[in-house]
């Protein structure tokens, strides 16, 4: 066991290291340099047609759910303790500055996420029944007829799912719980189960009208939370943004001032945060895009841009916001207790905020994962197996949340990070297709 778990360390070292993040941003940068940046440049178009209409019903052409139910699911799953425990990882482990390549990455990931849901809505495929079953498995297969390629992301993703989808998040739960409020562990996994059973049974349909009510809910309250913040100390915030982009190139420890802290840590951090918490070029979040109803595949890909905007850009800088202008970010606490810190420092009963942010944040992240590994599943074994993985889902939730299993969280990591390989290999490759129904979208779309 010591040599597979010393195996499993090295390899997380390699997907979570520089050579996968630079293929990550590598990839963004050549998809959003041949697109003309259009996540930027139409920003504007993007947010009238995904903030401004998320709760429209009429939605023209073939789908499961509605658009924003679809991106609702994927935001349940991307939305996750990464917000309030990574940002805080960031800022400790890599200064004020990370929160710049944080930025960066994430606008770089809103094209790249956007490439992933417009192929996965292209190549998507109807099932018997009547499904919408889609995401990088299936447009590396119909798209680059790689089917050892598209079995191994789904290998990847199925198992993948168990650890940073499900254990992870109930273990955040029941953490947070018991700090804040004495419940103890077992209870928080029992009840977490039951409800994680009574959404997941009926399949994506029931989980879109679940998760279309709890994003918005669960992102307003931790929002509200963190402008109330940023409302009291708005006087620092300039000297926070200032500190953010010189830290980002000179670099700068989160204890001590410059004590050797530099730009590479600053990088390091901000980047692989911001991938953590978005999921861009993880290929995780187009399997849920796949089953929207739309039109045309561009058409979906706009609410992928809006998913990382929101998830980073949003709720990710209120965080690291909240935390720097409170003035707790060098007492050298990290993760969740940090951004407990500043939420608490600044604002009565804030400490209570982000506990409660942490509990729906994880609770839709389990939601939204099984999704995921239920998709990965059913693509290796058949429509047969998705019981039978909704049913092993919900015990895990509850050996989580006593925190069982280490080693499979730690195999899970590595997983989830090897799933970017074949993603990124299909995105790329297929790169041609994005730009090509891209270029015939905007055509005929009056902006």
């Amino acid at each position: 066991m010591e040599q597979i778990m010393a195996v499993n360390g090295f390899i997380n070292g390699i997907v979570w290291g520089p050579p996968i993040l630079v293929l990550i941003v590598g990839a963004g940068l050549f998809l959003s340099v041949k697109t003309g940046f259009f996540s930027i440049t139409k920003l504007g178009y993007i947010l009238k047609n995904t903030l401004f209409k998320m709760f429209a019903k009429g939605s023209e052409g073939e789908g499961e759910v509605t658009p924003f139910q679809a991106v609702a699911t994927a935001l349940a799953a991307t939305v996750g303790t990464g917000n309030i425990a990574g940002v805080a990882t960031a800022i400790a482990a890599g200064g004020p500055g990370a929160i710049f390549w944080m930025w960066l990455a994430a606008i770089l990931g809103m094209t790249t996420k956007f490439a992933e849901v417009v192929l996965a809505v292209n190549f998507r495929e109807k099932t018997e029944d009547g499904r919408f079953v889609g995401g990088p498995m299936y447009y590396i297969e119909n798209g680059l007829k790689w089917k050892w390629l598209a079995v191994l992301f789904a290998i990847f993703g199925g198992f993948a799912a168990f650890g940073i989808g499900n254990m992870v998040q109930s273990n955040s739960v029941a953490d947070a719980l018991e700090t804040s409020f004495g419940i103890a562990p077992w209870m928080t996994g029992v009840v977490l189960a039951v409800l994680t059973a009574l959404v997941i049974i009926g399949g994506i349909k029931r989980i879109g009208a679940f998760t279309e009510k709890l994003v918005p809910f669960m992102a307003a309250v931790y929002i509200l939370g963190g402008l109330a913040i940023l409302v009291i100390n708005i006087a620092k915030i300039p000297a926070a943004f200032g500190l953010i982009f010189s830290s980002a190139f000179t670099g700068q420890a989160a204890v001590g001032g410059f004590v050797g802290v530099g730009i590479r840590q600053a990088i390091r951090y901000g980047i692989a945060r911001g991938v953590f918490t978005n999921e861009a070029g993880l290929g995780s979040s187009p399997i849920a895009h796949a089953a929207a109803t739309t039109d045309h595949p561009v058409r979906q890909g706009l609410w992928a841009v809006f998913e990382v905007f929101m998830d980073t850009l949003v709720i990710c800088t209120i965080t690291a916001l909240a935390i720097i202008t409170s003035g707790v970010w060098q007492t050298g606490a990290t993760g969740a207790a940090l951004t407990t810190e500043a939420f608490g420092a600044t604002l009565p009963g804030g400490g209570y905020i982000v506990s409660i942010g942490i509990v729906l944040f994880a609770f839709s992240t389990i939601v939204g994962w099984e999704y995921y590994g239920e998709r990965c599943a059913e693509y290796l074994f058949g429509p047969k197996v998705i019981m039978v993985y909704r049913v092993l889902w919900i015990p895990f939730v509850v050996v989580g949340a006593i925190g069982g299993l280490g080693f499979i969280w730690d195999l899970a990591d590595t997983l989830n990070g090897l799933m970017a390989i074949p993603n990124l290999i299909g995105v790329v490759f297929l790169s041609g297709t994005v730009f090509k129904l891209t270029k015939e979208f905007f055509a005929k779309e009056k902006l």
